[in-house]
């Protein structure tokens, strides 16, 4: 049998070695984003989406293990493990069909073949099976007990046929290749529980579509659907297959017994097998889709959270709303709010005139140069206001920003210990100008779940959402790096190798003893021990530090090596190191400062550009100075969007309208496409053509591929 890390080589077609050193790295401790960065010599430079991979594939296959032993043992007190069945169960590479060979020996409940046995009807049952040529009405006559409540032939042959049929449902290979039979040639249907009321699910009222096509997002509107008792789906197996499946399994052919037999194989098909396979099969499609969901929600996060920043300018942040008036909040460069207030514009138009007055001052008392609107309710008639407003300031610009969970922000504990003096509805503006200024900073404080680029994310195992969304999170903020001395607590905790007890000393001991001016100062906050300096230190900047290594991406441990390899080639024109190093030799320069060759071409890279942001290497976030309604579009146009979300059928494009258009995944390109993530992501920028316009229902159709060329 192969070993895990053996199995994990193969899967991931990954060195043999390495796999077995990532293995034992996070054994030891060791988070993703500290193996990814600074372990690479040992790993071959697998990146951090083939480590999270291999960590949950490693968590699976020791939760498989563990179950193998379990049942063994379980069976093995029973006195009834064989070494046949034993390797049975460790050559079992799912849970599925652990569990499938464990069924024969679980307690179960008292079901009618239990009664049968107790009324001594399992010899009868194994001599009819054996399907000899006896008659099994003969065979019968030898079990009439009144006493034990077997009155006659026909009392002791249905006990028997009962016992043939629960052990049929219990065979493994039958349940195996019945479950495979109905993945590849089954029958998904669906039906309305009343076709006569009209609702969002109206698609799946008559619908009937193979297993083996069924796509993700139907499989979540489905199931959303009969949650809320609207569908009722069902998973069907065309003609006989199934039953001639289990009676090709159960009969010997030609004798006069199996008919008797195969009266007990249909019974266990219809009764007891085929249903029980329904239900493990909707659960699979589920799981998929689940996977498949969080897995996109992910793949949009990423992106969403790697925007690049709009740093270093005065911002304005609007959070529209009708009745309670537009929330204002202005914060300087680095985030420190400056100036809130309330102003009304769509109360009427003097109260729109007032609130550009007011806005006007605002902006030239603190010289805002970027506004950041909300894309909630009333976003338009902000954003219209807004435009108007920009009139008198031609330098300033704007930007619709997602101001998905700035609710959920400004209402939770941590909002109200950042800002204890402001409105809950100020706290949102706050949030809504730092999200322009800093994406990854800000959206670190709210549950990924409400940021909304996913899809049916709240049907998905929420257990299983908060762990990909987290690590996520956690390989974003690591590759950002973190000012010591800026960061939120909330950004602190995604630092590798930190936690909330030690995020919340580090902003206690910045606040008691000043900025920090090394990271060896890191040693001297509480609780924070060697360990978690080796995993955090190398992602934590220190621009205020004399030693320059503080401010980069390089680990303390490699400081020696970094200043040998200064030493080596120089420290005049350090943009040009990674080109002196090649021309040095890699191999030579690695050996001559005592690390390996990936460790020295980070370094040379981080000296190249110290403090270097690989937010900045992205293209910028599209500022606008105009605005542009959903009546203003015509088919034919052509504009340029940002990627909001993507999702199984198509991606929505913000073009500057409030409603963001969908272009489905057969306008994304010429190519056929799987899903459309293949070539898009979150963020993007991207030029489309408008197809059809739907004002009364808020519906843009737009197309990329249509696109002049």
């Amino acid at each position: 049998m192969l070993s895990i890390a053996e199995i994990l080589s193969q899967e991931l077609g990954q060195n043999l070695t390495y796999v077995q050193n990532v293995i034992d790295l996070m054994d030891e401790g060791n988070t993703i984003p500290f193996i990814a960065r600074y372990r690479k010599e040992m790993h071959g430079a697998m990146d951090d989406t083939v480590l999270r991979t291999l960590e949950t594939r490693l968590t699976y296959l020791r939760n498989l293990q563990e179950r193998r032993d379990e049942v063994k043992k379980s069976i093995e007190n029973q006195g009834k493990l064989t070494e046949e069945l034993s390797a049975a169960i460790d050559n079992a590479t799912t849970l599925a069909e652990v569990e499938d060979l464990y069924r024969p020996y679980k307690q179960k409940r008292r079901t009618r073949a239990s009664i049968a046995r107790e009324k001594g009807l399992e010899p009868l049952a194994e001599a009819i099976f054996a399907q000899d040529g006896q008659d099994p009405a003969v065979l019968a006559e030898a079990y009439i007990d009144p006493e034990k409540g077997v009155n006659s032939v026909e009392e002791a042959l249905a006990g028997a046929s009962d016992i043939i049929a629960e052990n049929l449902s219990d065979d493994a290979a039958i349940r195996k290749a019945l479950r495979q039979l109905v993945m590849r040639r089954g029958v998904f249907t669906c039906k309305a529980e009343d076709a006569e009321t009209d609702t969002v699910y109206r698609l799946y009222y008559d619908f009937s579509q193979p297993i083996s096509r069924l796509l993700d997002h139907q499989i979540l509107a489905i199931n959303r659907g009969e949650k809320e008792g609207i569908l009722k789906p069902n998973v069907t197996l065309p003609g006989n297959e199934g039953a001639a499946l289990v009676c090709r399994a159960a009969l010997k052919p030609g004798l006069i017994v199996s008919s008797f037999v195969r009266a007990a194989a249909e019974d266990a098909y219809e009764r007891l097998i085929f249903p029980s396979i329904q239900r493990e099969v909707r659960s699979e499609l589920s799981e998929r889709a689940y996977n498949g969901a969080i897995h996109n929600f992910a793949l949009n996060l990423k992106p969403l959270l790697m925007q690049p920043p709009v740093k270093g300018f005065v911002t304005m942040g609007l959070d529209p709303g009708y009745r309670n008036g537009c929330k204002v909040a202005i914060v300087d460069a680095t985030g420190k709010v400056l100036d809130t207030t309330v102003v009304y514009p769509t109360f009427s138009e003097r109260k729109k005139q007032e609130a550009i007055d007011i806005l006007s001052v605002l902006m030239r008392k603190h010289k805002v140069q970027h506004i950041a609107i909300g894309n909630g309710t009333a976003s338009r008639e902000t954003e219209a206001m807004t435009v108007e407003l920009l009139r008198s300031f031609p330098d300033a610009s704007y930007m619709i920003v997602n101001e998905a969970g700035a609710s959920v922000y400004s209402a939770s504990p941590l909002a109200a210990e950042e800002f204890p003096d402001y409105d809950v509805n100020l706290r949102s503006a706050v949030s809504i100008a730092r999200r322009l200024q800093d994406p990854l900073a800000e959206l670190v404080k709210i549950d990924p779940k409400a940021i909304g680029v996913g899809q049916y994310q709240h049907d998905c195992p929420q257990k299983e959402l908060d762990a990909a969304l987290g690590s996520v999170v956690e390989d974003c903020v690591n590759a950002v790096g973190v000012d010591l001395n800026t960061a939120s607590r909330s950004l602190l905790e995604q630092v590798s190798g930190l936690n909330s007890t030690t995020s919340k000393n580090i902003v206690t001991f910045r606040e008691e003893n000043g900025p920090f001016t090394s990271r060896t100062q890191l040693k001297k906050v509480p609780k924070l021990g060697p360990k978690a300096f080796e995993q955090c230190a190398g992602f934590l900047r220190v621009p205020e530090s004399k030693e320059l290594l503080d401010n980069t991406g390089v680990h303390p441990e490699s400081y020696a090596a970094a200043k040998a390899l200064l030493a080596l080639l120089g420290k005049e024109d350090l943009q040009s190191l990674p080109a002196k190093l090649e021309a040095y030799g890699i191999a030579k320069a690695a050996a001559e400062c005592g690390v390996g060759e990936p460790t020295l071409i980070d370094i040379a890279k981080e000296l190249s550009k110290p403090g270097r942001d690989p937010r900045d290497e992205l293209p910028a976030p599209i500022l606008r100075k105009d605005v542009l309604s959903i009546e203003n579009l015509m088919p034919g146009m052509e504009l340029t969007g940002t990627v909001r979300n993507v999702i199984d059928f198509g991606v929505f494009v913000d073009i500057g309208v409030h409603q963001d258009g969908l272009v489905h995944i057969s306008e994304v390109c010429d190519r056929r496409l799987k899903h459309p993530s293949e070539v898009l992501k979150v963020g993007d920028v991207v030029k489309v053509v408008v197809l059809k316009v739907d004002a009364d229902r808020h519906r843009i159709s737009l197309s990329m591929k249509q696109v002049k060329k």
